[in-house]
Parts: structure tokens; C-alpha cells; sequence
């Protein structure tokens, strides 16, 4: 008697749009490509992401040529034949994906695309209301995000998912076996999150703690990479500040596991990968006066945007306190230990796919 096989069950299909480049992005497509899902990303930023089929828009140099990429998007779209939708960023590909008209269509806002972006005159407004119209899910990594959404009353529901950490590879090290003091940045070198401020700092830092051996690590890269190079030159501060550029997981970890206190100044964010994978490798955080941040951290350790002297002053409290320091890194852990598990994130992502999927 001829055993019976059972068919071979065709994964479902995710169709991405985001920036490739981007390791939220990618982080994102390797999390559903382990559970299962075919993957597929269209961008105007293309990288390869292994397992994951990149389609390439033109290259988008103005804000404008958002509104000139919406033939071939749909085009790839169409071609491609996903079971979902998911675009990330609503001022740019959730744009694309909503002139596409391919549902079950799910939205993540980012931070900037609706906390800053709207603003800046009635006609952005307008649009970003009519594309978040467009979504059968808004996600978003924030209590402020979320609270942005509902401004926008858009009728189908919102859920605050964010990144998360792999607690495999972001984990604390020993606190004994840290080199000397190093501190470290892993945002963008963008106008948003204030690097120049951040040097600016810790020039000031190291000019009143001549005794200490301080060294701050940036990463991230980006285009004001000369204008950072020059600044940390004109103060002199080649020996001490480390231009590292984008740096994989692995690299990031490795910096990190050398580092005691993290530090992110932006003038505006949602819930911030970089501060949770510092949080979880046991730093101490210093973070701007921020919502999404206020949720994370303690206000001892919050300060405004831009201020230089404030952040000097409380990156001065933690290098001067060592068992200060210490002591809040160990706190930072154990909350993303329980909260802030990148694994549990995505399933409850994965879940909500599998749901938008079923009711088509």
C-alpha cells in the first residue's frame, strides 16, 4: 500500500517596502523569514538581504519623487502577488503602498513621519491623514506614536509594537572587565540626533575630568560624517573619539560590551532601538527629555535636546559614580529582560499577519 504524503504547504507571502538599507528593515524581513513567511522588500534604497526578494525603485533624491514612484511600485506589486503589505514609514512607502491598493495593507509609523513630518504645512498633514486611511493595521513603537495615529482618526485599529532586542546577542558583560570609561552613540550622523552635540559634551566632560581616561565611541554613520570629523579635530579630540561609521550587530555588540554609559540625544523619537540594545547590555543611559524615552528611563537621567551642558553634567554624574553607574545599568537589563524581548514582539507580529491573512 502506497504511503500517503501530505502536500507541501506554499508559505505566505510578505511584501515589504522600506529603506534595504536600514537594519531595523532587515531585521524585520530575517524575523518573519524565520517564521515561515516568504519575504519580498521593493525599495528606492536597495542592499541585498539574504532569503528576501529586493525589487528596486528609482532612487529618491527630493521628497517629491515619492509621488513619481508610484507606477512601479504597483507594477512590482502586481508582479509579486504578496498576501500582505506591510510599509514602513508612512510619509514615504506607506504613500506608495497606499496608492497600490493591495490590502491587506498594514503601516509602521517610525517616529519622524508623524511626529515631525505632518507639521511642517497643512498639504503634509492632509496626505499623511489620507495614507493612514489607507491601512488595515497602524503600528507603531510608542505610546506617543500611537497617540499621533489617533490624531489622524483613522477607522482601522493601532497596536504599539516595538523593535525589541535579540537578548542572544545584546547581553551584559562584566562590569570589572569594562576598559577604562567608554562611552558610546549608536545614532545616525543626521541633523535629528545631535552628534554634534554629543561631541560638543564630551569635549566639556573631558576638559573637567583631565584625571579620567574617557573615550566616546560613535556609530551610525551619515551625511554629516566630514562636519563630525572636523569638529572632533578642531578640539582635539582624535585619541579619544572613535568614529566607527554603520557597524552589523556583531560589531555594535562588541563596541558596546566595552562601554558603560550609552548616550542618544535626538530632537525627536519614537521608542529607540539603540537605547534598548544599551539597556540590555547593562549601560547606563542618557537620553533627551522625551516621551517615548520617559518610559524607558528615569527623568535623573533625561535631558533636553541640544544642551550640551546638561548632558555634560549628567554624563559627569555616572563617570564620576562608578557604583552609580553600574547600579543603573543593571536595572536598564533586567527591564528589557522583561519587557523588551525582541522574539516576543515578532510573534505578536506574526500573529497579527496570520489574522489580516485568514480574513481575506
Amino acid at each position: 500500500m502506497t504511503e500517503m504524503t501530505q502536500p507541501t504547504r506554499t508559505p505566505r507571502h510578505l511584501c515589504l517596502l522600506g529603506d534595504a538599507t536600514s537594519p531595523h528593515v532587515q531585521r524585520w524581513a530575517r524575523e518573519m523569514l524565520q517564521r515561515g513567511w516568504r519575504v519580498s522588500l521593493i525599495t528606492a534604497r536597495p542592499a541585498q538581504v539574504p532569503g528576501v526578494e529586493v525589487r528596486t525603485l528609482r532612487p529618491v533624491h527630493r521628497s517629491t519623487d515619492w509621488l513619481f514612484r508610484v507606477r512601479e511600485t504597483r507594477r512590482h506589486v502586481r508582479e509579486l502577488a504578496p498576501d500582505i503589505v506591510h510599509a514602513h514609514y508612512i510619509t514615504s512607502y506607506g504613500y506608495l503602498a497606499a496608492r497600490c491598493g493591495k490590502h491587506p495593507l498594514v503601516m509602521t509609523a517610525w517616529g519622524t513621519d508623524l511626529l515631525v513630518t505632518p507639521l511642517k504645512s497643512p498639504w503634509m498633514r492632509w496626505l499623511t491623514g489620507w495614507t493612514l486611511r489607507h491601512a488595515d493595521l497602524i503600528t507603531g513603537d510608542s505610546a506617543s506614536l500611537m497617540d499621533s495615529v489617533a490624531q489622524f482618526g483613522p477607522a482601522r485599529p493601532a497596536e504599539e509594537i516595538h523593535w525589541g532586542v535579540d537578548l542572544n546577542r545584546f547581553r551584559p558583560t562584566p562590569w570589572h572587565s569594562k576598559p577604562a570609561t567608554h562611552l558610546v552613540s549608536l545614532r545616525a550622523w543626521e541633523p535629528n540626533y545631535r552628534i554634534a552635540t554629543i561631541i560638543d559634551a564630551f569635549a566639556r566632560l573631558r576638559a573637567g575630568l583631565q584625571d579620567h581616561d574617557l573615550h566616546l565611541h560613535l556609530l551610525g554613520g551619515g551625511s554629516l560624517e566630514p562636519a563630525l570629523r572636523q569638529q572632533v579635530q578642531a578640539a582635539g579630540l582624535q585619541q579619544c573619539v572613535h568614529l566607527h561609521g554603520r557597524l552589523d550587530d556583531a560589531g555594535m555588540a562588541r563596541v558596546l560590551g566595552d562601554c558603560k554609559i550609552s548616550i542618544s540625544v535626538p530632537d525627536s523619537d519614537a521608542t529607540s532601538v539603540a537605547v534598548l540594545e544599551s539597556m540590555a547590555c547593562g549601560l547606563a543611559v542618557v537620553a533627551s527629555d522625551l516621551q517615548a524615552n520617559r518610559h524607558w528611563l528615569g527623568a535623573q537621567w533625561l535631558v533636553p535636546a541640544g544642551d550640551a551642558a546638561a548632558l555634560a553634567g549628567t554624563l559627569r554624574t555616572l563617570v564620576t559614580d562608578d557604583d552609580t553607574a553600574r547600579q543603573v545599568g543593571e536595572h536598564n537589563a533586567a527591564r528589557i529582560a522583561q519587557h523588551g524581548d525582541r522574539a516576543a514582539q515578532m510573534n505578536r507580529m506574526h500573529a497579527l499577519y496570520q489574522q489580516l491573512a485568514g480574513a481575506q
